[in-house]
């Protein structure tokens, strides 16, 4: 019997994000999925760039592609619109089951943007409800985006070690990325150079709590924002991220009480 690659989906924040991955992309095309099209306080998209990057690897785009702007993600944050982030836990949901994905990869909880660890609540939400009304079990897993990427094994962690030739074509792919040239200096600046060539996807329980022991990145950023003139509120944990991941846990809640006899 040949070994079975699992169909796989990749689920991001932002273009771009798929760069960190970028070997496991080449090797396993999943469908891929991007929250918003990446235009930041510019409001220029960078979703054309991502749309040849997966082209050269052969990746799909899924249903969900660049669906809003950062902006509107914020607003929805701030204004607790959550159904703007319920609806596309359940349209992810229904894609990982009606095409039978096996395995999902995406952003990290790390308190660093708010976007992104909405990405991750929504893929948690997805995973849960999918696996529920599915009947079989969807594999959930990370990668940091501003940690070291070359992160210690733990049980369960898929690990890709890049050869020259894949490092190679990983880091052509990040600089031929014109958007993004200072964001990739940075990270290079602050990791070796040598950590990319490692990539690793770590299992996560969806079911686990979401919740940070400390204010996030992105709190102490925006209140230096404000204070600047940039914007006139703060996205903060309890106010508004906290509310989301109630919002989607009684989405849950609601599936598992339909589900009973």
């Amino acid at each position: 019997m040949g070994f079975h690659e699992p169909k796989a989906a990749l689920v991001i924040a932002h273009p771009g994000h798929e760069l960190r991955v970028y070997h496991w992309l080449e090797t396993t095309r999943p469908l891929v999925f991007v929250l918003t099209d990446g235009s930041g306080r510019s409001g220029i998209s960078r979703l054309s760039s991502t749309t040849r990057l997966l082209d050269r690897v052969g990746a799909r785009a899924g249903s969900i592609y660049g669906r809003i702007t950062d902006a509107d993600a914020y607003s929805a944050l701030l204004e607790r619109d959550f159904e703007k982030f319920t609806s596309l836990a359940r349209e992810l949901a229904s894609q990982l089951r009606d095409r039978e994905i096996e395995l999902v990869a995406g952003d990290a909880l790390e308190g660093y943007n708010p976007t992104h660890d909405v990405c991750r609540l929504i893929i948690n939400t997805a995973v849960n409800l999918a696996n529920k009304s599915g009947g079989r079990q969807i594999g959930n897993f990370d990668f940091p985006l501003t940690g070291a990427p070359d992160v210690a094994d733990q049980n369960g962690c898929v690990k890709l070690q890049l050869d020259d030739e894949a490092f190679q074509r990983k880091m052509s792919a990040a600089r031929g990325y014109a958007e993004l040239d200072a964001e990739v200096d940075a990270a290079i600046r602050k990791n070796r150079l040598e950590a990319f060539k490692s990539e690793c996807l770590r299992p996560v329980i969806a079911t686990e709590a979401v919740d940070l022991n400390e204010k996030p990145y992105y709190e102490r950023y925006g209140e230096e924002q404000v204070a600047a003139g940039h914007y006139s509120h703060v996205i903060r944990y309890r106010e508004h991220f906290g509310p989301l991941v109630e919002a989607m846990a009684q989405i849950d809640r609601e599936v598992a009480r339909a589900s009973c006899p």
